[in-house]
């Protein structure tokens, strides 16, 4: 059992809750010298705390860009709906008016 000083006990379950620190597994990758000494240097510049967390964050962003390009296609194949006109926007006004408390 790994016990940490007080002041880090909470941020590494907090990390640990955002990053699903549950199930990690390991993967070996291959870069070119340019690439590695560029990870290298987000790593020293204290953007990232590991080459792993800057793969980690990298992923994360590839698989949200996806997950809005997928969104971006449906909608656009989706049927035409409603215009998003005065009328509309003056609707949605008045359902948030009666959501929110004065």
């Amino acid at each position: 059992m790994i016990v940490l000083p007080q002041p880090f006990e909470g941020h590494l379950a907090k990390f640990c809750q955002i990053n699903d620190c549950s199930e990690m597994s390991t993967m070996n990758i291959s870069l070119p010298d340019a690439l590695r000494s560029y990870v290298d240097d987000r790593v020293a510049r204290g953007d990232y705390g590991t080459s792993s967390e800057y793969v980690r964050d990298l992923i994360r962003k590839d698989q949200a860009r996806r997950q809005l390009r997928d969104l971006l296609l449906d909608g656009a194949a989706s049927p035409p709906s409603a215009p998003a006109d005065q009328p509309y926007f003056d609707g949605l006004r008045e359902r948030v008016s009666r959501l929110t408390p004065e």
